[in-house]
């Protein structure tokens, strides 16, 4: 497959890096190493898919653009619109042009999140009463100082995507049950420091994300009703470590499993893997989880500026 990125920043230079010798050319209306100024000027005959790390405002064009001629696009979480309206078209496109539309969240091919996922599903902890996720790393400098990601809903835009899209991959999606708990703007214009979570939902999840943590950070915490499931850190910043608990009744010290990698993230690689097998098999488009992300976001997103302000 011949792929084109479209936008190289820090984001494209990764994909361009493991898309392989499937990369032909990059977009970039700036950047002096791309091929090209505009998606407008590549020969459609050149490639066969767009993997696509561009700003929110720019990506429903982009994604009309190249679903229209028939191109397959991987584009960059969230997949972002104003309109619910906007995100039915664009699948809709996708599907009249047999073209895959798949939205990157590389954390779903972390090898311990797809280890709480077999547990989850295998049910061997029994009825789940909560999860608690935190997410932060030291960048809100270098948002601050960016000329387009220090707005909006801030925090909860990036690393709040990855968390919920990181619920529904564990859960399924659980409803709309959710609300900020806090949203600061310690540093920033937009929220660096958010906290979020339901209330009537089973499990009930609280999930805080951050800017601030200097030192780079995941953890995760299952309680249910049979033990007990944790996450300690993420492969790009290993080690790793996923820990399984059994409980002891009536209480006591559980005994308990655990697992420790230390290894480069493979995320990237799989992740374009998973997205080249979805173009050859001609995978109908299905947006339902970026239209339920989406209005999540945009509330969420307007009532963490607010209480921000």
């Amino acid at each position: 497959m011949r792929v084109i990125v479209v936008g190289l920043g820090v984001q494209g230079h990764k994909r361009k890096r493991f898309a392989g010798a499937d990369f032909v050319a990059a977009v970039d209306p700036v950047n002096e190493e791309a091929t090209y100024r505009d998606i407008g000027d590549v020969p459609p005959d050149d490639y066969d898919a767009a993997l696509c790390c561009v700003p929110d405002e720019a990506k429903l064009e982009l994604l009309e653009s190249l679903l229209s001629q028939g191109k397959h696009v991987l584009v960059e979480k969230p997949l972002w619109a104003p309109e619910e309206g906007d995100l039915k078209r664009i699948e809709q496109l996708a599907r009249d042009n047999n073209a895959v539309c798949y939205t990157a969240y590389n954390h779903r091919f972390e090898p311990h999140f797809l280890s709480m996922r077999n547990l989850l599903a295998a049910g061997e902890l029994g009825r789940i009463y909560r999860c608690r996720m935190f997410y932060g790393n030291g960048t809100a400098r270098l948002v601050r100082d960016s000329a387009w990601r220090d707005e909006g809903s801030g925090v909860l835009h990036d690393l709040g995507s990855h968390l919920l899209d990181t619920i529904d991959f564990w859960f399924g999606a659980p409803g709309e049950d959710f609300r900020i708990f806090a949203s600061n703007r310690f540093e920033n214009r937009a929220p660096d420091h958010v906290v979020l979570g339901s209330e009537r939902t089973h499990p009930r999840f609280e999930c805080e994300m951050t800017l601030l943590s200097w030192r780079n950070h995941f953890t995760c915490d299952v309680f249910a009703e049979k033990g007990s499931a944790h996450i300690e850190s993420l492969c790009k910043w290993g080690p790793t470590t996923f820990t399984k608990r059994i409980r002891v009744l009536p209480s006591g010290r559980p005994p308990e499993e655990a697992a420790t990698l230390v290894q480069d993230d493979p995320t990237w690689t799989l992740e374009y893997a998973h997205f080249t097998r979805l173009c050859e098999s001609g995978a109908q488009a299905d947006l339902a989880k970026d239209l339920w992300l989406n209005r999540l976001l945009r509330r969420l997103g307007k009532a963490a500026a607010e209480m921000a302000a």
